[in-house]
């Protein structure tokens, strides 16, 4: 997962994304997304996952809040980064 964050931050910061990340979330509330990311006038939180890791429960609770508010949240695995490209570009 560390190399698929720099992977991710790198393509983000190349693009012209505002980029922050929690490094030490240890004494943070579970569940808030990995990735904070702007760019003119867009937001988007990304939670990024191993190609099999899964979103826990409080991930979930966060991510339904956030989308209930109209934020675009995002889980991103690696097998999605074509994708990620396209959004990020």
């Amino acid at each position: 997962e560390k190399e698929f964050m720099a992977a991710v931050v790198a393509l983000a910061k190349r693009n012209g994304w505002l980029v922050h990340h929690h490094y030490d979330s240890r004494k943070s509330e579970a569940g808030w997304p990995d990735l904070v990311l702007i760019r003119a006038g867009k937001l988007i939180l990304a939670e990024l996952k191993k190609h099999d890791g899964k979103v826990s429960a409080a991930q979930t609770t966060w991510i339904e809040a956030l989308r209930g508010c109209g934020i675009d949240v995002r889980v991103w695995r690696p097998s999605d980064f074509e994708k990620i490209v396209e959004v990020l570009k």
